[in-house]
């Protein structure tokens, strides 16, 4: 009897008792259908990770609020960023004028509002330049190797060997002025890192056991990379990509702070702190309340990145 147990166990979808197959009462079957309990625990970790970290949970409002600015920025203000009324300029803060007022009577906070769109547009277009130029190079490099590495990585030093900030300056000077053209810039001035990690990853899963495999079962190259190289060494980048949006954020910033991006009245950011240093001595309101807003956007994205980074791998 014993023996007739161990060599047949009992399935789990079998009923437990005889008698109750007997009676009709055999337990159900989870067909998989609807969310299980692993989808309320994923749920109830995430929530639990942000509760308990409330400046992650502060950084993750700041940002939404920045990118709702950007997208729709007459949920926030309704009045005109470049029409002012020469009658109440240099306002401080107030009710009416949560920012201040400029020299001209425009409002400052509705000046804010608009330029997130513009210097969030140019952030993102960096970043695009930057995540596919630079994954582009370390994957052909890692993936093919000899010689094609080495002349791709000895480019990759030479631009390493440049400041990110002179060498965006000299190709924003050789394109010309505009958001757009600031953001492209910026964005070649940072494929150098982007290549760099994205080439590491790439050597790290071609050594794998199961790229190995999938080579010896005889299949082609592209299927090897499609399939099995890029989805496994892509996690990496796009941490990166996180983690040098906030320094995107600063350098397009600073390439419309020295009057490189869109020519005014545009208030982007950095041309709204441009705008107000001649007049820190009795409005201080000009440049210390966008710098401010800068300020918070890129310490939100760096505390959400270092969350994605480490924190929640760890805590997974």
């Amino acid at each position: 009897m014993s023996q007739n147990l161990v060599d047949n166990p009992a399935d789990p979808a079998d009923p437990a008792d005889p008698a109750e197959a007997g009676r009709g009462l055999a337990r159900p079957v989870d067909t998989g259908t609807g969310p299980g309990p692993g989808h309320r625990v994923g749920l109830r970790r995430g929530l639990r990770f942000l509760l308990r970290r409330p400046g992650l949970l502060l950084s993750v409002a700041v940002l939404v609020l920045v990118v709702l600015a950007s997208f729709w920025p007459d949920l926030f203000t309704s009045q005109d960023p470049l029409k002012g009324v020469p009658s109440q300029n240099f306002r401080g803060p107030s009710g009416t004028h949560w920012f201040g007022t400029d020299e001209l009577g425009r409002d400052v906070f509705s000046r804010v509002v608009h330029g997130a769109q513009l210097s969030l547009k140019a952030t993102l277009i960096a970043m695009l330049v930057a995540f596919v130029a630079g994954a582009l190079l370390g994957m052909v490099a890692g993936f093919v190797g000899r010689w094609v590495d080495d002349v791709l990585m000895r480019f990759v030093d030479v631009l390493l060997s440049i400041p990110a900030l002179f060498l965006s300056l000299a190709l924003v000077t050789a394109l010309g002025y505009g958001t757009v053209k600031v953001a492209v810039a910026v964005g070649i001035a940072s494929v150098a890192a982007f290549a760099r990690v994205a080439r590491a990853e790439v050597l790290r899963v071609r050594q794998a056991v199961f790229v190995e495999a999938s080579r010896s079962c005889g299949a082609r190259w592209y299927s090897v990379l499609g399939r099995h190289v890029l989805p496994n060494a892509a996690g990496p980048v796009i941490v990166l990509a996180t983690l040098d949006f906030g320094s995107s954020i600063l350098a397009v910033s600073a390439l419309s702070f020295l009057g490189y991006g869109a020519p005014p009245p545009a208030p982007e950011w950095g041309t709204l702190i441009s705008d107000g240093r001649n007049y820190l001595a009795n409005a201080w309101w000009l440049t210390a309340l966008p710098g401010l807003a800068i300020a918070a956007t890129v310490l939100a994205t760096n505390r959400i990145a270092r969350a994605l980074d480490g924190e929640w791998s760890r805590q997974r």
